[in-house]
């Protein structure tokens, strides 16, 4: 593998800013202003989590089976490359999709297609890290992918925020679409990658069923727990406090069980015996999952939680206004981290970031006004930025380089799982608790992911890392 230049660690990472920009204003911006407009005030956190958990049962399907795909593919442009270009040609047919849309259900729809065509490309795009940057560089580049998936927390909140808080939806699509067209090109053209000469003789349908049978897995686990939740406020309805006690400590007991359980369970079908071989890359995704259910749930929350508990004038552009702040410091953190961690270690560097996390989110739960959300969210943006960058690094230190595409592909069960865990669980526990004192429920859940950001710190006692 040879050594890396300078400006490959940009064209090896600057697809990712195209991602990014576009999670970074669909998630938090665009999609909870279009659901709110669509469906109303009292069911949007219930309506906002259905989609973000349906179209992240997509992503947990396709992204591995993509990255499988790309592990095998012998086409001229390079195992990874041609699914970036496909992905990206779909990607800007849906996001005009979702720029047309009238009602809830279209915007539905176009999200889910949306999932298929972006995973296509970001499973494949997993593999080139792993394929191309030597491993005791893998820290640098990795800071480097971090921070193209960390600048859109400034650039989208800065652009595409102002442009909705101004009702301006199809400008910030645009920005979206200019972003995915833009680094896509940039990817096709500037990465050099060696074809692969010969196709595995392995067949290829055994694991892609497996791929299926995980996807179900988890989405059977997570609706189980899920579930959960709702069996009980309906075992205590009518006994006040106690009811609101028991849902509470229930929904915490629900995502942390949902990560756990369908990681672990899920792992083991997705990747057969690798799961027995390689038992850290295991628990690294679950420590993963934790920490991305609850910083992910936190930003798509936000403009909720500014509006009905802090109640500022204008919660869209104050939600881009607090994203910007939080990137800088995101920012800040993630490269230097990347290099400590070459040297360090990954492992005390990730459960750092955990337990800083924490403390952010339990400053917000008595935060009043936008300078208290500010502080708040740049302690957390400090954890984010080095989380992103050092457990990324730690992950490709513990697959195997000749299946990268489809071990990392499987760790989207962390990715697109957080939004499920929770979103999917927490946008209807908000909602329950909203109905009973207004801005209540949004406390509640950001109570349960500071919890969660603790037990991500622990779970790496079970991951052996290299140092």
């Amino acid at each position: 593998m040879k050594r890396m230049r300078w400006y490959d660690y940009i064209t090896y990472n600057v697809y990712w800013l195209g991602l990014s920009m576009s999670s970074g204003s669909l998630t938090p911006i665009i999609l909870p202003f279009l659901v709110a407009k669509f469906v109303g005030e009292a069911v949007k956190g219930t309506y906002l989590g259905f989609l973000r958990s349906a179209g992240l049962i997509i992503a947990i399907l396709v992204q591995p089976a993509a990255g499988l795909l790309s592990d095998r593919s012998t086409l001229r442009w390079g195992r990874r490359r041609p699914f970036i270009f496909i992905g990206t040609v779909f990607d800007l047919v849906f996001l005009a999709l979702i720029g047309l849309a009238g009602n809830y259900w279209v915007l539905f729809a176009a999200v889910l297609l949306m999932q298929v065509s972006s995973n296509v490309a970001h499973g494949a795009l997993q593999g080139v890290i792993p394929d191309l940057v030597p491993e005791d560089q893998r820290g640098r580049a990795s800071g480097v992918k971090a921070m193209m998936e960390l600048l859109p927390v400034i650039l989208a909140s800065f652009i595409t925020g102002r442009l909705v808080g101004a009702g301006n939806v199809w400008g910030a699509i645009l920005v979206v679409m200019a972003f995915f067209l833009v680094t896509m090109l940039i990817t096709v053209v500037a990465v050099q990658e060696e074809p692969l000469r010969e196709k595995p003789k392995e067949p290829i349908s055994p694991a892609l069923m497996r791929i299926v049978l995980l996807t179900a897995i988890f989405a059977a686990v997570t609706t189980a727990f899920g579930g959960l939740v709702g069996l009980v406020g309906r075992m205590l309805s009518g006994k006040g406090v106690a009811q609101l006690v028991a849902v509470g400590m229930a929904g915490l007991i629900a995502m942390a069980g949902a990560i756990i359980v369908g990681v672990w369970w899920s792992a083991r079908v997705g990747i057969g015996e690798g799961a027995q071989r390689y038992p850290s890359f295991t628990w690294w995704v679950i420590n993963r999952l934790l920490y991305l259910a609850a910083v992910g749930s936190i930003e798509g929350f936000a403009l909720y939680f500014l509006q009905d508990v802090v109640r500022v004038p204008n919660p869209a552009k104050a939600t881009g206004d607090l994203m910007i702040a939080v990137g800088v410091f995101l920012l800040l953190s993630a490269l230097p981290s990347g290099w400590l961690s070459d040297r360090l270690g990954r492992k005390p560097l990730v459960a750092l970031a955990g337990v800083v996390a924490a403390v952010g989110t339990f400053l917000l739960l008595f935060a009043q006004n936008m300078t208290m959300v500010t502080i708040s969210g740049v302690i957390i943006g400090l954890s984010a930025g080095v989380f992103m960058t050092v457990n990324w690094a730690l992950g490709t230190d513990l697959v195997p380089a000749s299946e990268a595409g489809l071990y990392l592909g499987v760790s989207n069960l962390a990715g697109a799982g957080a939004g499920i865990v929770g979103a999917g669980i927490g946008g209807p526990m908000a909602d329950f608790f909203n109905a009973y004192h207004s801005g209540l429920g949004y406390l509640v859940i950001f109570g349960i992911y500071g919890a969660l950001f603790i037990l991500s710190a622990v779970t790496l006692l079970k991951v052996q890392a290299k140092r």
